[in-house]
């Protein structure tokens, strides 16, 4: 059984190999990658939607730019036309562990790939019966990450910042990696057993959360809800803290936003309701503001306004609604972070992961 697995492996290590070859063996890895937004980077349909529109609007050229990042073995594989199966693998397990080296020097962050049977990762002591394996600081390091989470495009300006977001935080300071936040290690086999006994050891989680996780959202973000009366007028204060990350909230693309919705009810049938839009708003070299996330990384040439949470930062948020002393009302903050203005169903735009609820009398 070992044996039939092994060879498995080693025939199918021809570059670059599929990330079934490499769930074979790598089975508990495998499994978690299959569920990250790494794994459905190409397929899915709103990266789809926007890379049609953007080799419709802007021409062939666009297709190997957004490739690069959802795709990446399509490019390096000349397979823009998406024929080989493991170009719609997304991120998958063949480029990552293939990066010798990332340069973060010129316009954008480089990773120098090389498709062998000797294959690279964050472990000191690792052995195969399959490859060879061999120790990367860069995977150790958020350089891994950077090709990928810093973008300027072609006009020069930075689409994406989240790299140097983190390199200019706290986190950064204090030697705290994206892994340590998006690649946990947890308890289990680098290998499955069947292929090679060894007790649970500590794995990098590559599932890989982010902002669409509602647990990693929770974690980031904390809130604190205070009413006070002011004649007829009923104050409230909301304190959101930028507890977690180390980057901005929200981070990647200029459409994301994080929202907080206040509602104050009455009991006597009054309804009110404002928003703050945490956001970075970009426009194009003429100032027309960018609606538009395919527009936005191709022609996207200066910051309209950028109101965002930095790392640590703790916004407070103040409200006033004209509602007499004495009246009972229901008063509610909701957070939500808006994702997907390509989607169609609301429900799918955004998701909603924090809300404090303060009844008013």
């Amino acid at each position: 059984m070992l044996a039939a697995v092994l060879a498995l492996a080693v025939a199918g290590l021809d570059p670059a190999s599929s990330a079934e070859v490499c769930g074979g063996c790598h089975r508990a890895i495998h499994d978690a990658w299959k569920t990250s937004a790494h794994a459905r980077a190409m397929e899915s349909r709103l990266f789809q939607d926007a890379l049609e529109m953007a080799e419709r609007d802007f021409g062939a050229g666009s297709r190997k730019i957004c490739l690069g990042c959802h795709a990446p073995l399509a490019v390096h594989g000349a397979d823009l036309g998406l024929v080989k199966k493991v170009s719609w693998e997304g991120v998958t397990c063949d480029f990552c562990h293939s990066v010798r080296e990332v340069a973060t020097t010129g316009p954008n962050p480089h990773a120098t790939v090389q498709f062998t049977s000797v294959k690279t990762g964050p472990l000191k002591d690792a052995e195969s019966g399959a490859h060879g394996t061999e120790f990367s600081a860069v995977h150790t390091s958020s350089r891994i990450c950077a090709p990928c989470h810093e973008y300027r495009n072609p006009l020069g300006f930075a689409v994406l910042t989240t790299y140097s977001e983190w390199r200019n935080s706290a986190h950064a300071a204090q030697g705290r990696q994206c892994q340590s936040c998006h690649m946990a290690a947890v308890a289990g086999s680098v290998v499955d057993p069947r292929v090679k006994r060894a007790s649970l050891a500590k794995i990098n989680l590559h599932q890989m959360p982010g902002s669409h996780s509602l647990a990693q959202l929770t974690r980031t973000i904390r809130a604190q809800l205070y009413t006070a009366r002011a004649g007829d007028k009923l104050n409230i204060t909301v304190e959101v803290l930028n507890h977690g990350a180390g980057h901005y909230v929200p981070t990647g693309s200029p459409l994301r936003q994080l929202i907080l919705e206040v509602r104050a009810d009455t009991y006597d049938g009054k309804h009110f309701r404002d928003e703050r839009v945490y956001a970075r708003k970009v426009a194009d070299q003429h100032g027309a503001a960018i609606g538009s996330e395919h527009v936005a990384f191709m022609k996207a040439a200066k910051v309209l306004s950028d109101t965002r949470l930095a790392p640590g930062e703790k916004r407070t948020e103040t409200f006033a609604f004209p509602i007499a002393a004495g009246t009972q009302t229901q008063v509610r903050a909701n957070l939500w972070y808006y994702y997907s203005p390509l989607e169609r169903k609301e429900s799918q735009k955004r998701i909603s992961f924090l809300r404090l609820d303060r009844l008013v009398k």
